[in-house]
């Protein structure tokens, strides 16, 4: 069933989603060589907690951290480790999610560690852009698959490939509920989008090769060719005529200066 909000809950929604995009950016000003990922973790859960949330992705299914750290290859649901140490040239796509007074929020960046490659850089842009293809389709009277459709005609018309095993999703009091929200599709087909839905749109994008691979620790998604996947991730609320961005990407900007990535 999908749910949909009202404006007071819409409101609510805002306020976590704009505390993960304060989170992500409280990480973004540790993010450098010889950083663990771990590191990264114990920062995002102690801000969370300091604002008056919970981090919604702890225990989540048993998931054992704050944060989904996924380092370069690594698509989605890395898990945060003192073995995991940030060496310059990587990129690391940050998942956060909060849950404040009863609502969720979810929001992902995929930053650079120092210099990254221009291969790679030109992945981040691709696949940020395309959050924002797709969430131009976002809007009341257009359909799911409108929104798969515009993300996948736009990553793959510059050579790069769209995750199928890994979708967005409906939010609310649950991090998770309908519909799903792929990022590939066909115009016109999926459930239609109403006002007051509420969802994750999430491009997952891979350099050579759309098949992924799951790890034994049962999270980890990685790319089958072992090359870099990006992920960035905006939570919006359906409205008539243009989508509400209720995450933000403003907080991390002010971090990262004339630096995109």
């Amino acid at each position: 069933m999908i749910y949909l909000k009202t404006d007071e809950e819409i409101e609510l929604m805002r306020r976590a989603n704009l505390l993960v995009g304060r989170t992500l950016a409280e990480v973004a000003k540790l993010i450098a060589p010889g950083v663990t990922t771990k590191d990264l973790d114990k920062r995002a859960e102690e801000f969370i907690r300091d604002n008056g949330a919970t981090p919604a992705f702890l225990g989540y299914h048993g998931f054992p951290g704050s944060l989904c750290t996924s380092v370069n290859d690594h698509v989605v649901h890395g898990i945060p480790s003192d073995k995991v140490v940030l060496q310059e040239g990587d990129i690391v796509s940050v998942d956060c999610g909060t849950k404040l007074d009863g609502y969720t929020g979810d929001s992902a960046y995929t930053f650079a560690v120092g210099e990254i490659s221009d291969e790679v850089r030109a992945l981040l842009r691709t696949t940020k852009e395309s959050l924002y293809v797709g969430i131009e389709q976002a809007v009341a009277g257009k359909r799911v698959g409108d929104i798969g459709h515009a993300v996948q005609q736009y990553c793959e018309a510059r050579g790069y490939h769209v995750v199928r095993e890994l979708v967005g999703h409906g939010i609310g009091q649950s991090m998770h509920e309908a519909p799903e929200v792929p990022n590939y599709g066909r115009r016109g087909t999926g459930p239609e989008l109403r006002s007051g839905m509420c969802i994750c749109i999430e491009p997952m994008i891979n350099i050579g090769s759309k098949n992924v691979t799951f790890e034994r620790d049962g999270w980890t998604v990685r790319t089958k060719t072992r090359k870099p996947s990006a992920h960035f991730e905006h939570c919006v609320a359906i409205r008539e005529g243009k989508a509400d961005i209720l995450s933000s990407f403003e907080f991390i900007s002010e971090v990262l200066g004339d630096r995109e990535f």
